[in-house]
């Protein structure tokens, strides 16, 4: 297993999905059937896809998630592998699928998926002991596992001192104590306005926003697609970014490229703004980069 051992800086806690993309002119309505052109297996799932970023920057990650002993499980350890990421916190559960998803990108560069949680859902927040956890300077959660999982952990690093990202995505309401050891908040326009706040569509709606949502959290990033990204609160000057003249060939994974590398900037000791400068710009590449032509896990 690469990565066995070293000490991490950044333990990421999440979902592992095994992707089916398929290219297609459109994505079909209900009822319709459309003829795709290709389909390709893809490692994902946001916790792994954050855990691969920030090991991109060449910082050293550990992934706690949880896969099924079956075909897709496998093909995951090995994407893991691939990216360097720890996987020694990661459980091979019997008889349980792994989770997946199918993902259909048009012409457009959008896209709309499906996904089958499996095994994510039986995620134990025990399955990284304090001793390893409290290597790391930080600790990045999403929400596709349970809630509960993610407050455990989070309680755990605030008393160890590590600093907790959680990029809420999808956007649920909350059901447990976790924003109170939430540091860092980051969300798209649509999350933030589930999230309260209010309605996001230019990159001044995006300031004003995490503006409102930093009353919770110590530090809101908020990113609009095409009109940039913004940050507030107590920890950092107020920022707002536009978005970087490129053209858009797929937004698929830009959100976990922007979460793992503004993470891996941090525990790299580069404040809240150069680590913003740096995961725009990741996320721009990444969008301008057809599927087939980026790094396959």
């Amino acid at each position: 297993m690469t990565g066995q051992g070293t000490r991490p800086a950044i333990v990421v806690v999440g979902s592992l999905h095994y992707d089916i993309t398929v290219d297609a002119p459109d994505r079909p309505r209900k009822g319709e059937t459309v003829t795709g052109r290709r389909w390709a297996p893809k490692f994902g799932g946001k916790g792994g896809n954050q855990a691969a970023a920030a090991q991109a920057q060449g910082v050293a990650t550990a992934m706690v998630g949880a896969v099924g002993d079956d075909d897709f499980g496998r093909g995951l350890l090995v994407g893991l592998d691939r990216a360097g990421v720890d996987r020694a916190a990661v459980a091979v559960l019997p008889g349980t699928g792994s989770g997946m998803s199918v993902a259909i990108f048009d012409d457009g560069g959008d896209y709309g998926a499906v996904i089958v949680s499996g095994a994510n859902l039986a995620i134990r927040a025990d399955q990284i002991p304090d001793a390893r956890l409290g290597q790391a300077r930080a600790l990045i959660l999403q929400n596709e596992i349970p809630e509960a999982v993610n407050a455990a952990v989070a309680r755990r690093a605030r008393q160890l001192g590590l600093v907790t990202i959680l990029n809420a995505a999808p956007a649920r309401p909350f059901t447990t104590d976790l924003p109170d050891h939430v540091d860092i908040l980051v969300v798209n326009a649509i999350e933030a306005e589930m999230l309260g706040g209010g309605t996001v569509e230019s990159l001044e709606d995006a300031a004003r926003a995490a503006d409102i949502l930093a009353t919770r959290f110590g530090l809101v990033v908020v990113t609009a697609g095409g009109d940039g990204v913004a940050m507030a609160g107590a920890a950092a000057d107020p920022v707002a970014l536009p978005a970087l003249p490129i053209t858009v060939v797929s937004t698929h994974g830009a959100g976990d490229m922007f979460v793992g590398t503004f993470a891996a900037h941090l525990a790299l000791g580069d404040g809240p703004e150069a680590a913003l400068h740096a995961a725009n710009a990741a996320a721009a590449r990444l969008v301008s980069t057809p599927e087939h032509a980026r790094p396959s896990r």
